[in-house]
């Protein structure tokens, strides 16, 4: 039997990555609307209640509208947009949250998927939260660098602009957000179990994916008697059977072997790699992601094969 799927959006960057994970399978028949008719609303409406899982890879109010737009109470939604990750009734989309997530997705008809910062910083810190080691009450601080397919078409049509020079300040990284304000800290607040978002600080780098968030801890503002040994073990016990992710050595001496960080170390893959750094006073947490496939459509893929009971993997 075949899973039909349509992709609300399929044009935009994380569309088209799910389309060319689903393209490939024999379990998947794809449903795809007419060019002409993408912003036909019956149409839409049409294709969304026929398939078994819808995609939206649409801005938020548009994503609302979509839903809005389902009535088959057999049609499950797995939204990219930031509209429903903090909202009651939906499932969030990261299998490895916590123990019964899995149970979650598989049960929820309506699933958000985490946003590509929020995945990383969400799986660099809940398991030290959850083990008591880093306070909910705690002011935490988080910063990330990203490829530019982060920022869509535009953005990318930006930085590879042909027969252009290239404007320099794109050589360069560029923080953004800067009013503090980034849409991902809500669900970094919730879904780590924090009682405040966290300070979030992004930087766009000249480069096309890859991903990595970083949290930098005082040991003396955690548990008395929190080591960077005790945190990387929380991390370590609780991913030690995850399939998508990988705790590696403390210190890891090979991650720095010529001194520098490789952000983009886990692109074309579904993995996200998770270091603790450490001196005597302070440990730094990293994950890092490809933040087209993890960060965003290989997560909602990999939610998608939970949900159906298939092989978690499958595809990925």
């Amino acid at each position: 039997m075949t899973t039909k799927v349509f992709v609300d959006g399929h044009e935009g960057t994380t569309g088209l990555r799910i389309h060319e994970y689903l393209a490939q399978r024999a379990d998947i028949e794809l449903l795809v609307i007419d060019s002409d008719k993408r912003k036909d609303t019956a149409e839409r409406a049409r294709l969304l209640n026929a398939a078994d899982v819808a995609f939206l890879c649409l801005p938020d109010a548009a994503a609302k509208e979509a839903v809005a737009l389902i009535d088959n109470p057999n049609t499950c939604v797995i939204d990219a947009s930031t509209a429903h990750r903090t909202q009651a009734g939906w499932a969030f989309g990261l299998p490895e949250l916590a123990s019964d997530q899995r149970a979650k997705l598989r049960a929820s008809k309506r699933i958000a998927n985490p946003g590509c910062h929020a995945s990383a910083f969400i799986l660099a810190l809940r398991p030290l939260v959850d083990a008591g080691l880093v306070p909910v009450d705690a002011r935490i601080s988080a910063n990330s660098i990203t490829g530019y397919s982060g920022g869509g078409k535009s953005m990318i049509a930006q930085y590879e602009a042909q027969g252009e020079a290239i404007d320099a300040k794109l050589l360069s990284p560029r923080p953004y957000a800067l009013t503090l304000t980034h849409k991902h800290q809500p669900e970094m607040a919730a879904h780590t179990g924090l009682t405040s978002p966290p300070l979030f600080q992004p930087i766009v780098g000249p480069f096309y994916k890859g991903l990595a968030v970083s949290v930098p801890l005082h040991l003396a503002d955690l548990k008395p008697g929190t080591t960077p040994e005790l945190l990387h073990a929380a991390l370590a016990v609780r991913y030690g059977n995850e399939p998508f992710v990988r705790v590696m050595p403390l210190r890891d001496a090979d991650a720095l072997k010529d001194g520098f960080f490789d952000v983009q170390a886990c692109n074309d893959t579904n993995r996200v790699d998770i270091f603790v750094f450490a001196s005597e006073r302070h440990a730094m947490v990293m994950a890092r992601l490809d933040n087209l496939g993890k960060g965003a459509s290989g997560a909602a893929v990999q939610s998608m094969n939970v949900h159906l009971g298939v092989d978690e993997g499958l595809g990925l």
